[in-house]
């Protein structure tokens, strides 16, 4: 594995993250106490979170797989996070060892560990770009060093786009994500979740107040905003479904009985 930036890259640990409040959620070690502070204020107001951390990264699994399975060889995970396991590139090269995975995230100490744990098989490759998912043209310039944009790609941004809002003056979500799946191939996937208000409206606002006081833009989106993402894209059944219930496994069943998860999910490909 190679990295895009040195490792001695600096860790802001004077503001929370939102990788590493999720890496608190999941139960990680790899935050700090401005992130646990935010991650304990936001769990006393919406309790789901906990259940939304581990939903989302049972989808990405369980999507992944599926993509794999449909032929998909090369995966680029945006807003990648801290790793946890198994991780995108062990799912995918569990299907093939010869696929390829490129995760880009723009927190130095995801790169840290991305040098120390993200190694893919041999027959395949694994490679970390130290961006943001704002500069399109650089993270799609760096990830084609490993990946081959003329073929299809998976395109992964699992719980990241509630960070991005949609105002003309600001993030132009809907344009972002646009210019990265007009830079696929024919045959690429998106692999989105996103936190919703629909389902736990109370709850779900009070977190979002958390987040943005804290300094974190934050923009729960409802079912035909959310699925506005995926205009131009032959939706994968079951199509746009709350995160748990697209394509379950007995876990996911068993998990849904806990509560509700307000996160809808949805896989789709590119004609």
């Amino acid at each position: 594995m190679t990295g895009s930036e040195p490792a001695s890259a600096r860790i802001d640990t004077t503001r929370p993250h939102p990788a590493r409040v999720y890496d608190w959620w999941l139960g990680g070690k790899d935050n700090y106490p401005v992130d646990e502070e935010l991650a304990r204020r936001i769990l006393a107001v919406d309790g789901t979170v906990l259940r939304g951390a581990r939903a989302n990264r049972r989808f990405m699994q369980r999507a992944v797989r599926t993509v794999a399975e449909a032929g998909v060889r090369q995966f680029l995970d945006i807003g990648t996070g801290i790793p946890t396991e198994p991780n995108l590139h062990q799912v995918a090269q569990g299907v093939d060892p010869a696929s390829r995975v490129v995760y880009a995230d723009n927190d130095p100490i995801v790169l840290r560990h991305a040098e120390a744990l993200l190694r893919g098989a041999a027959e395949g490759g694994t490679d970390y770009v130290h961006a943001d998912v704002r500069d399109v043209d650089a993270l799609l310039g760096r990830a084609s060093e490993s990946l081959d944009l003329g073929a299809p790609v998976a395109l992964s941004l699992v719980a990241l786009t509630h960070y991005l809002g949609d105002d003309p003056d600001g993030d132009d979500v809907y344009g972002l994500l646009a210019r990265y799946v007009d830079a696929l191939a024919p045959g690429s996937h998106l692999i989105l979740s996103q936190v919703t208000p629909d389902l736990s409206p109370e709850a779900v606002g009070k977190a979002a107040g958390h987040f943005r006081r804290g300094g974190t833009p934050f923009f729960p989106r409802s079912l035909p905003e959310f699925s506005r993402f995926f205009d131009g894209l032959e939706l994968l059944g079951p199509g746009v479904i709350p995160v748990s219930g697209w394509r379950p496994e007995p876990v996911d069943v068993a998990a849904q009985a806990e509560g509700i998860v307000p996160v809808y999910a949805g896989v789709a490909r590119k004609p």
